[in-house]
């Protein structure tokens, strides 16, 4: 059995598991019927053209975790950012942790999704908000849909902000010999709500691990999100990352995401401007080697006047990695005065790595001002011969190269701490340890 029919056969127990009367019965319903049709994409879609999924269709997944694994915060304190105070929803083997979380409903909610989808006080939410922006048609966000259970589910009222920031973090044990998991995420900000939250996925073992995860975010009139996505795994861990955003007037969504590990890691991230004045940032830096794959699907859409987006995606790619950037930027006719900025800069520091960008823009306006444009090409000689003209090693030189090169995306980041680690991050991905911090 392949590891679709392993899903669809699947699914009858799982809703009977969770109650055929449950409020969402139905969206799971639609939403299997629509992957069984579709299947898992393919490379003959023009979406996939550079990203095959098929070695994770031959491997015999764990669709439900056996039993339930329990770990020591000592174990895993290093893939927390300990460093400040935070809320943190923590989930092992795709089951909630309480005794590594810190939630709350003090003034907001920063909870779980099975208690969102369960519990009829926070039925009024679920009806407005959960699977409103989420793909009804891809595959696996529908697949995702289908399973929809766990995850995190944060709310932020009116005016509010949370006294910290929201750590989301996903572990999977090795319990199981091949895992899949399929985390589902509902983060809402209303009118004039503010929140920062970083998220990570990480494998603690060699077994396969297929996570397949969606986010909605919902940012009202005059809220300001920043989302942070650390992705340093595993080389046998494999993540599908879909995130849906939808923005209303005067709103300022910022994501950020740090793509240095994992086996194969697709990053599907949807922007959809419902009014105007919005800002709209998307920034990625993806070091990779061996033989990893990184894939940056990126869509912004500009349906309202007077609005901005920015997008600006650096890569570094050695040994025989790949790396893939496919950003799309629509303006509809109506989407006057719109500025859009779209950037894709990559350096291969092997004959052997492979890049493939395609930036694009679909503009139905006149009045707008939009560039895209992406590079591809080596380290600069002549500056790397000046460093060590200045009695600067190769090693280090090129490290500060890669870290001028990185530098525009990593100045944005508004966490110090976080800046830190993922500064740490970068001189252990290349080797190196430099006496300073960007």
């Amino acid at each position: 059995m392949d590891l679709k029919d392993k899903l669809i056969s699947s699914f009858m127990a799982f809703e009977n598991n969770v109650d055929v009367d449950h409020p969402v019965h139905d969206i799971r319903s639609e939403a299997i019927k629509n992957f069984e049709e579709k299947g898992f994409p393919t490379k003959k879609q023009e979406a996939w053209k550079y990203t095959s999924l098929n070695s994770l269709q031959k491997v015999d997944f764990t669709v439900f975790p056996k039993e339930e694994n329990t770990l020591e915060y000592k174990d895993i304190k290093k893939y927390f950012l300990h460093e400040i105070d935070t809320y943190k929803i923590v989930f092992i083997d795709g089951i909630y942790s309480s005794y590594l979380s810190e939630t709350t409903h003090d003034g907001v909610d920063v909870c779980l999704m099975s208690s969102a989808l369960t519990k009829p006080m926070y039925k009024p939410i679920i009806d407005v908000y959960f699977n409103q922006v989420a793909s009804k048609e891809e595959s696996l966000t529908t697949l995702n849909t289908a399973f929809s259970k766990e995850g995190a589910y944060i709310y932020i009222p009116k005016n509010k902000a949370p006294r910290k920031p929201i750590q989301i973090l996903h572990l999977a044990t090795g319990n199981e010999a091949a895992l899949m998991l399929q985390p589902r995420n509902l983060i809402i900000a209303e009118e004039n709500a503010e929140l920062q939250i970083i998220e990570r996925h990480q494998s603690l073992t060699g077994n396969e691990v297929f996570t397949n995860s969606v986010t909605e975010i919902f940012a009202a009139k005059d809220a300001i999100v920043d989302y942070y996505k650390v992705q340093n795994d595993a080389k046998t861990a494999s993540l599908i990352d879909n995130t849906y955003i939808s923005q209303k007037d005067n709103s300022v969504v910022r994501v950020h995401t740090f793509s240095f590990g994992g086996k194969l890691t697709r990053n599907n991230l949807n922007f959809y401007q419902n009014g105007e004045r919005i800002d709209s940032t998307l920034k990625g830096v993806t070091i990779l080697g061996e033989k990893q794959h990184v894939d940056h699907h990126t869509l912004v859409h500009h349906s309202q006047p007077n609005c901005e987006s920015h997008q600006d995606y650096k890569g570094i790619f050695g040994e025989r990695s790949t790396g893939v950037f496919n950003g799309k930027i629509i303006v509809d006719k109506i989407a006057q005065k719109t500025n859009a900025f779209q950037q894709n800069n990559n350096v291969l520091i092997s004959d052997k790595a492979t890049v493939n960008s395609k930036p694009q823009l679909e503009i139905f306006a006149d009045d707008v001002k939009c560039s895209h444009g992406c590079t591809i090409g080596q380290l600069d000689k002549e500056a790397l011969f000046y460093l060590q003209s200045r009695g600067i090693p190769k090693k280090e030189a090129t490290a500060l190269l890669m870290y001028a090169f990185a530098n525009n995306v990593l100045e944005s980041v508004r966490i110090p701490e976080l800046k830190a680690r993922i500064n740490k991050l970068i001189a252990n991905k290349l080797g190196v340890r430099l006496g300073f911090e960007l």
